[in-house]
């Protein structure tokens, strides 16, 4: 073995505080490889029979193809080709040099003698795969923040801050279903701001939109800790009671009124008032029926002079 080898197998991550001087007569059955940059070290899916220790250059893996970033950068010290060691499957990712680079090419029955000649080489390589293992865990969870966030970002309303009518049409029928199936009564009130396009009209669009902000917090804050509330559109709300019969869901509605009726002491919150209409789920009723005749008694609440509660009939 010459000199520039050693040095390089001593600063190795799989030699890390091994005596070479035991393993030295395998490294007989290993190649040295010169890739150039752009070159393919491993295709994904393709069968793969060596562990491969870089000495130079560098490496990017990637595994979903180029088209996405590269999933890990490997240098001088690092190896890669130890999952399909160890499970005999073909490799998992792209690698290719990411710049002129060299590799010593470990035969898979080599890496065996190694590991069984040396403890401090399988100390190693297991370090290594675990390494490997908990970088996957890393990027795996990642992954799943970025979806959670996109996800939120879905279904949650950006004027108010609450939820969306995109989360109501996936929401409110689990819980009706959760509902039917235990026996439990369910409710619905859409609760809307009364003569909202004339407050829009006396102080303007950015008014209206804080008196949203301020109105669906306080539908949130005026809940059950099990309730669920939505930015129904414009300046509607709809909140779902589980649990709850026609006088419970009657109750909490006139206490959201008179809480937003109340105000909050700003001069642009004088005269702010809600009209609701309840519905109590039906045996069998869907949500675009229930939505719809929560809605019939919110129009007879506003007929009937509004600022106050209506139940469906």
């Amino acid at each position: 073995m010459d000199s520039v080898l050693r040095e390089h197998l001593q600063h190795s991550k799989l030699f890390a505080k091994v005596g070479l001087e035991s393993v030295e007569h395998l490294f007989e059955g290993c190649e040295r490889r010169k890739l150039e940059r752009g070159d393919h070290l491993l295709e994904a899916d393709a069968a793969n029979g060596h562990l491969y220790l870089i000495l130079g250059g560098e490496f990017r893996v990637y595994l979903q193809g180029r088209d996405m970033p590269a999933q890990a950068v490997l240098v001088g010290g690092d190896c890669v080709g130890e999952m399909s060691l160890l499970d005999g499957q073909p490799a998992s990712a792209l690698v290719l040099a990411a710049q002129d680079s060299e590799v010593l090419a470990i035969p898979h029955e080599v890496v065996w003698s190694l590991v069984d000649c040396s403890h401090g080489v399988a100390r190693n390589l297991l370090a290594i795969i675990s390494g490997r293992v908990r970088q996957g865990n890393q990027a795996l969870v990642a992954m799943q923040e970025r979806s959670l966030e996109f996800e939120e970002e879905g279904s949650v309303d950006a004027l108010t801050g609450i939820h969306n009518r995109r989360w109501l049409l996936e929401a409110f029928p689990r819980a009706m279903a959760r509902c039917a199936r235990d026996e439990k009564p369910l409710c619905l009130v859409i609760a809307d701001i009364d003569l909202f396009r004339d407050f829009n009209a006396r102080f303007g669009y950015l008014a209206g939109d804080a008196v949203l902000r301020r109105m669906a917090h306080r539908l949130a804050d005026g809940l059950r800790a099990w309730d669920l509330v939505a930015r129904h559109g414009g300046q509607a709300f709809a909140v779902l009671l589980p649990e709850a019969d026609l006088e419970d869901a009657l109750s909490i509605a006139e206490r959201l009124r008179e809480l937003v009726a109340i105000g909050s002491g700003l001069q642009t919150d004088e005269g702010v008032t809600l009209s609701c209409g309840v519905a109590r789920m039906a045996p069998g009723e869907e949500l675009e029926d229930l939505l719809a005749r929560a809605d019939a008694a919110l129009r007879r609440a506003k007929e009937g002079g509004r600022d106050r509660v209506e139940a469906a009939a």
